[in-house]
């Protein structure tokens, strides 16, 4: 017998008693609807109410579930969700993993597929629980995500932020999207004197002036259409910590000003208030744009970029860190492999060397995807070639827009042949061809590069 709450969501109304049947059966406390609207109108009076699990139909006539799953995740409804479907697509199962899916099943699923999801979600809920109950217990904040590294290049910027964060300056992190720049943010505060504080981020591109506004200074009754009641800003909520500001070159020339304040007074003033409040908080911003040049064209303060900038760390790309291309996707396949429950232990030679060789215009979180991806679609102990998006994209990012990279003869030599054989329908004839090269050179680098699957012919 189980103990926990169910939300079931499904147009069919054999599936709708199947599992209301075997889940009754076990004790569990139910909720079902039968289209996608009800169960919006549900969740929006009502939250989840402590559910432990929404098990949604993919395909609805009315409102599709990956659409649900979405709102459920803007809503921040903390629940786990599992997908059903007829439909044994891939395209779809990926999708719904990637919106923040819990898990998926295709139907028709036997009555044990179900009973096993369940015991994992209220096992996790307990671990949960423990691990919050140990935190408030040592009243210290969780730990940041771990940084994975071997490359010199990276090893300066991780140094560096370990001598800042035991100073009280604000920080500018400087780099290409995808490269890491809150979790660099993360490790500087967790290693300075505001540890045990507070580490809130914001993201200033993602919100429009009037919300971020509200969001960092606060509002209070009345200040505007729908305020309601009194809120809370982040810049009250990280008082004595640590503040991130991402994206902090797509901030407006109005909210610039107010921040500025915040910088030289140390005080803001809520929205639609006129008493100021007092704050002591560090600030970590992080742009992917040129701040000076931004500066230069009136597009950002001066006087602001100054607060901010006291020290500056720039991110390398990774196609600049190709020896943390392993150790990072060894790192991200077993993060998956644990949260997806699969036993994935390990690359494929040509697999590696694929991931080893491309440049990762999107950097380390394209390379997070890359694998997560992987994981998803691998169904034996091993990551191939095959299972990586970078396998339809060979050619190297700078090879579109003619921008140059320093890379070893022996990598674009590899690049070019694997680009051929891909073009020429893995005809290694053909292929050999187009390169003008003996049949036998080709076979000796196909060999030698872990190409052995590139051709058949």
């Amino acid at each position: 017998m189980y103990n926990g709450r169910v939300i079931i969501c499904d147009d069919e109304v054999e599936i709708l008693r199947y599992l209301s049947k075997i889940l009754t059966a076990k004790g569990l406390d139910l909720e079902v609807f039968s289209s996608g609207t009800s169960l919006m109108s549900y969740l929006e009076n009502h939250g989840v109410d402590a559910a432990d699990l929404l098990l949604l139909d993919v395909r609805m006539p009315d409102l599709d579930g990956l659409e649900i799953l979405q709102r459920v995740k803007k809503m921040n409804l903390e629940v786990p969700v599992v997908m059903m479907t007829a439909y044994a697509s891939i395209n779809s199962a990926i999708e719904a993993m990637k919106l923040g899916a819990y898990d998926y099943v295709t139907k028709p699923f036997p009555k044990e597929k179900i009973f096993g999801i369940l015991e994992k979600v209220l096992e996790r809920k307990e671990l949960l629980k423990e691990n919050s109950a140990l935190k408030d217990e040592l009243g210290i904040p969780s730990p940041s995500t771990p940084l994975v590294f071997s490359s010199e290049s990276f090893r300066r910027v991780h140094e560096m932020a370990m001598l800042v964060a035991q100073s009280e300056s604000n920080v500018v992190i400087l780099g290409e999207s995808g490269t890491g720049k809150e979790l660099v943010a993360s490790l500087i505060h967790n290693n300075s004197p505001r540890a045990k504080e507070r580490f809130l981020t914001i993201n200033c591109a993602a919100l429009s002036d009037t919300l971020l506004e509200s969001q960092l200074f606060g509002h209070v009754r009345g200040a505007f259409t729908g305020a309601v009641n009194a809120q809370k800003g982040l810049l009250d909520a990280a008082n004595h910590g640590t503040l991130f500001l991402d994206e902090v070159g797509d901030m407006s020339p109005a909210i610039q000003a107010k921040l500025l304040r915040v910088l030289q007074e140390g005080d803001f003033i809520p929205v639609g208030d006129t008493k100021a409040r007092s704050v002591d908080i560090r600030f970590v911003a992080a742009t992917n744009k040129d701040l000076e040049e931004e500066v230069r064209q009136k597009r950002f303060r001066e006087d602001l970029y100054f607060r901010l900038n006291v020290i500056s760390l720039h991110l390398p790309p990774l196609r600049e860190r190709g020896a943390d291309i392993e150790l990072l996707a060894r790192h991200f396949l077993i993060k998956y492999a644990a949260r997806m429950k699969r036993e994935i232990t390990d690359f494929t030679r040509e697999a590696m060397q694929l991931l080893i060789s491309y440049s990762w215009p999107g950097n380390i979180r394209e390379l997070e995807n890359a694998i997560e991806r992987a994981a998803i679609l691998t169904r034996g102990h091993t990551i191939t070639a095959e299972t990586l998006p970078v396998w339809r994209n060979p050619q190297p990012a700078e090879a579109k827009t003619g921008v140059s990279r320093l890379v070893s003869l022996e990598t674009v030599e590899r690049e070019h042949i694997l680009h051929v054989l891909k073009a020429s329908g893995n005809n290694k004839s053909r292929a050999a061809k187009i390169l003008e090269i003996a049949r036998r050179t080709l076979d000796r680098k196909i060999e030698e590069y872990g190409l052995e699957d590139g051709g058949s012919r």
